[in-house]
C-alpha cells in the first residue's frame, strides 16, 4: 500500500498531513502520537512521520 505522493516525493509528513491520508481527525492523530501508536521522529517540537514506516504498519495492519 502507498500513500498518495502526487509530486511530493518527501519522505516524511507532518501529523496532520498524515491525519488527512487517513481520513481521521487532526486530534485523534495527535492521540495517536501520544500513545506511540504512529511511528514519529521528533525534532525539537517538530513532529515528523516516515511515509515508508507508515506504510509498513498499515500493511501489516498492526494494533497496539
Amino acid at each position: 500500500m502507498q500513500l498518495n505522493r502526487g509530486v511530493d516525493n518527501r519522505l516524511c509528513i507532518t501529523v496532520p498531513e498524515a491525519a488527512e491520508m487517513l481520513g481521521i481527525s487532526r486530534n485523534s492523530a495527535y492521540e495517536l502520537v501520544k500513545q506511540g501508536r504512529f511511528p514519529v521522529i521528533r525534532f525539537g517540537k517538530r513532529l515528523l512521520i516516515p511515509r515508508l514506516a507508515l506504510e509498513k504498519m498499515l500493511e501489516k495492519g498492526v494494533t497496539k
